[in-house]
């Protein structure tokens, strides 16, 4: 005859309190959805203006040189009377910028959503991310490390473009920065990957001993 199974415990109302305060994080989350819509709004509004440009329109173009660091230094002389190609790189990187905003948005979204609050059941969806099928709190910082990489890469890339704009001392410390997050991404990474390998020997350690 097979033994009862073990009632389960009632979880205590101090406990149950403490799990669900995991939902005061939705209306963060839902605030977030809130920017990457504002990004998408400003992603089409310098597409549009970028079009404009192309096609002719000065007050376009004026738009983009005053959005760009080329405008600060375009203004002290004569504006330009036709978009030119460090004009268009620099809008280019300003949107790629915003698409890579808007993945890291994306990410936190519902990577912390799926870690830190309920379980999204998307599974079966056709669309599932592959990404998130392995998510977990150590994965979501070595990803958003990762994606803040992408990003200070862009916006040195943009001040290196127009380096004529800056100075010396403004170059020095976006490099500066763009290392220090690098070496921090490494730092993350290479923490996760010793805290896997402890937990895979303990485990391991734990089956040999059964």
């Amino acid at each position: 005859m097979s033994p009862n199974p073990t009632p389960e415990r009632p979880i205590p109302p101090v406990a149950r309190l403490l799990f669900l305060s995991r939902w005061l994080q939705l209306p963060l989350y839902l605030g977030l959805i809130v920017a990457l819509g504002v990004y998408v709004v400003h992603f089409w509004l310098e597409l549009f203006d970028l079009v404009r440009a192309a096609a002719g329109s000065q007050a376009a173009l004026q738009h983009l040189l005053e959005g760009q660091a080329a405008g600060r230094a375009a203004m002290e002389g004569p504006p330009p009377t036709r978009l030119g190609e460090t004009t268009i790189m620099l809008v280019a990187l300003s949107l790629i910028d915003v698409v890579m905003i808007a993945n890291l948005l994306i990410m936190v979204i519902i990577g912390g959503y799926e870690t830190f609050v309920s379980r999204t059941y998307l599974e079966q969806h056709p669309d599932h991310p592959e990404w998130l099928s392995h998510v977990n709190a150590s994965v979501l910082k070595v990803k958003l490390a990762m994606a803040i990489i992408g990003i200070s890469s862009i916006h040195l890339l943009r001040t290196f473009i127009n380096a004529d704009a800056y100075s010396v001392k403004a170059l020095v410390a976006q490099t500066a920065i763009h290392v220090t997050f690098l070496v921090s991404a490494l730092a993350v990474a290479w923490t996760d990957r010793i805290m896997t390998r402890t937990i895979h020997m303990s485990e391991e350690h734990e089956s040999a001993d059964h």
